[in-house]
């Protein structure tokens, strides 16, 4: 792990202050000459730098986010135990998202990142991201917010407070390496929001008629046993208190204002049984971001999908990445093709056809048919795929991608239906 102490005493949002504040954190890989592989990871409430630890199947040495090809930076947020500036006793200063974010921006002006290739985090680390985003002053390629939303839930600072009341009820919360007690009754409060009622029915129903010792109490008891073991009570008080001031409309003029500003392309990923972070929060995301698409992903792990479901969660982003990488055409440009009789193929992947194709060379490929008729596909035209969704027509281009190996292809832009009419007319200017 690495560390970066601020000889400048760090300003707080409320005004107060920490001197020599510290930050430790991890980075893989190298960053390349065109310095364009930076992938920035925000961690959850209670991980830590060490990405490759706590999300494997997302990044790894052979995941989506490898060292191989990405240089991955993750910061260790003020407060946590795991290498930054930590609270001691309950003097220490109340801090915010924006100051936990506030100290990274300046760690990535110390390591001179101008831009970055993925900002990515889920849960706590959505909402670091998203602040991250709109404060930034270099360049964001892509934003990927997995089980996030724009401000903190009344329903989540409710299931805070409630965890507070726990620690406090611990007498020796306060002291040095004390509240261990309050500290797992806490957690066992978190557990039942992190994962959904179907996943402990499925996994926990007893198959016997026992009066006690249940299977879902037993689960509870483990899951605050080991957040006890190796987390701190006054860690994990200050943090649970920052995540209740996440709003990233506050003082900018609202929610929607401040993420209209975010203006970077934006995957807003929901999990479908998260009870803690509601699907409804996460498309208020994306509805409100210029440049952002949402996806759902469906989990019986609830939010704590988002670090389980890595599979899924993987081919939403590398699709997501590959739609980055396919040129656009316009009708105009493709008018301009047919009219100078050039070279190309039009594949047709929407159902049910609106028109045959055959005439100016096209063909009619239903999406899901795209890899079974891979003979139909030419591998010396340059070949231009139209669906109404742009991101089926992303699909199929990365398959056909993925299966010949091609690069000359393109997405016919703007999901028009008379696409016909308007080239038949757009020709007449040529």
């Amino acid at each position: 792990m690495n560390t970066s102490k601020l000889t400048e005493t760090f300003t707080l949002e409320s005004g107060e202050t920490i001197n020599n504040l510290q930050l430790g954190y991890h980075t893989y890989g190298e960053l390349n000459q065109d310095k364009n592989n930076v992938v920035w990871v925000f961690h959850a409430l209670t991980a830590n730098s060490d990405v490759m630890s706590w999300w494997p199947g997302l990044f790894g040495e052979a995941d989506l986010f490898n060292p191989e090809e990405h240089f991955i930076i993750c910061v260790t947020a003020i407060g946590s135990p795991y290498g930054s500036t930590t609270p001691n006793d309950l003097y220490f200063p109340q801090f915010t998202v924006r100051d936990v974010v506030k100290a990274q921006l300046l760690l990535a002006k110390e390591l001179e990142i101008e831009k970055i290739h993925v900002a990515i985090g889920g849960s706590f680390g959505g909402s670091q991201a998203l602040e991250f985003a709109y404060s930034y002053e270099g360049k964001i390629d892509n934003l990927i917010l997995v089980a996030s939303a724009a401000l903190e839930s009344a329903w989540g600072i409710a299931i805070h407070e409630s965890q507070r009341l726990a620690l406090q009820a611990d007498p020796t919360f306060g002291e040095p390496a004390g509240g261990k007690a309050g500290l797992k009754a806490a957690r066992a409060m978190g557990m039942v929001t992190y994962r959904s009622s179907e996943y402990f029915i499925e996994h926990q129903t007893e198959a016997d008629d026992r009066t006690g010792e249940f299977r879902a109490a037993s689960y509870i008891q483990h899951q605050g046993e080991k957040l006890k073991q190796r987390f701190d009570a006054l860690s994990y008080y200050y943090l649970i208190n920052c995540l209740d001031t996440h709003n990233i409309g506050r003082n900018r003029g609202g929610l929607v204002r401040a993420l209209s500003k975010i203006t970077c392309r934006t995957l807003v990923i929901g999990i479908e049984s998260d009870q803690l972070i509601r699907t409804k929060q996460q498309v208020f995301l994306a509805d409100n971001l210029p440049n952002a698409s949402y996806r759902e992903i469906e989990s019986k792990f609830g939010h704590d999908g988002f670090l389980v479901e890595t599979g899924k969660i993987t081919s939403l982003i590398d699709d997501f990445l590959e739609e980055r990488n396919v040129l656009g055409i316009s009708t105009e440009e493709l008018s301009i093709l047919i009219k100078r009789s050039e070279n190309f193929q039009l594949i047709d992947v929407r159902e049910p056809f609106e028109l045959e194709l055959s005439s100016i060379g096209g063909i009619n490929i239903p999406l899901a048919e795209i890899p079974t008729h891979m003979d139909k596909i030419s591998s010396n035209k340059k070949v231009i795929v139209y669906c109404r969704s742009g991101r089926r027509s992303a699909t199929a281009i990365q398959q056909i991608l993925k299966a010949k190996g091609h690069s000359d292809i393109y997405n016919l832009e703007g999901g028009i239906l008379d696409w016909a009419d308007k080239i038949d007319n757009t020709m007449e200017l040529y």
